[in-house]
C-alpha cells in the first residue's frame, strides 16, 4: 500500500513477559481487515517491546510515511476496560524491555518537554462512549513503559497527531469479536474530532496570538 500524507497508521506491540500473543497487535491486524471507511488509507506496524527499536521505528514512521494521524495500541495488564490516554511522559522510565535494556537517561527524548498532549480531547471521546454504556475510560497516566514511551515519541514527532489506546486483558472486551468493532468506532470518533479541528476558520472568527 502506498504511503501518503492523508494516510492513517496503527501500531500494536509484540510479545513480552507472559503475553506470548499480544492482544494489541492482534487488534491492530483486525482493524486492518475491517478498515476505517473507504476514504481512510490504513497502515499497520508491529512494535517490538524494545526502547531502542521502538524509538527508531516511530521516528521512521513519521519521517517517511508521514501519516495524517497515528493510533498506538498497547496492553493494559489486569484491565477489563479500554483506556484512552491523553498524555505521554518523557521521563521516569525504569523497567527493562525484552532485551533487558532501559535508557540510561530514563527518558524518551533528551531535552524534550516533560509531557506532551494529543490534539484529540480523549475525555470528550471517552464520555461519548460511556454515555452509550461502553467500558471506555479516560487517563492521563500511560504507565511509564513501552506504550507510554512510544506514545511520547510519536507525539513529539507529529506535533500531537497521535493517540494511545490501552486494550484490556480480561473481561468481555478481551475478546477480539467485541474489542475490534469498539476500537473501530473509537478511532472513527477520534478522526471525526480531528477533522473538526482541521477545518478552516471563517475570517470573522480568526484570533491572533
Amino acid at each position: 500500500m502506498r504511503a501518503c500524507s492523508a494516510g492513517f497508521t496503527k501500531t500494536g506491540f509484540g510479545p513480552f513477559r507472559q503475553f506470548l500473543i499480544n492482544t494489541s497487535w492482534e487488534a491492530a491486524k483486525g482493524l486492518k481487515l475491517i478498515g476505517l471507511g473507504e476514504k481512510v488509507e490504513v497502515h499497520v506496524r508491529e512494535l517490538p517491546v524494545s526502547y531502542l527499536k521502538t524509538q527508531k521505528i516511530i521516528g521512521e514512521l513519521w519521517h517517511t510515511l508521514n501519516p495524517k494521524f497515528a493510533v498506538h495500541l498497547g496492553l493494559a495488564r489486569g484491565s477489563s476496560v479500554v483506556i484512552l490516554e491523553q498524555t505521554g511522559k518523557n521521563t521516569g522510565y525504569k523497567d527493562r524491555d525484552v532485551c533487558g535494556y532501559c535508557p540510561e537517561t530514563r527518558c524518551c527524548i533528551e531535552g524534550g518537554p516533560q509531557k506532551l498532549e494529543s490534539v484529540i480531547n480523549m475525555r470528550v471521546v471517552s464520555k461519548h462512549f460511556r454515555q452509550a454504556g461502553m467500558d471506555v475510560v479516560y487517563s492521563r497516566d500511560a504507565g511509564r513503559y513501552l506504550c507510554d514511551f512510544a506514545y511520547y515519541c510519536s507525539l513529539y514527532h507529529s506535533q500531537g497527531r497521535a493517540a494511545l489506546i490501552h486494550v484490556p486483558t480480561s473481561g468481555i472486551l478481551a475478546s477480539a469479536d467485541r474489542l475490534v468493532p469498539l476500537l473501530q468506532a473509537l478511532i472513527q470518533k477520534i478522526l471525526e474530532q480531528l477533522e473538526e479541528h482541521s477545518k478552516p476558520i471563517d475570517p470573522p472568527f480568526v484570533s491572533m496570538r
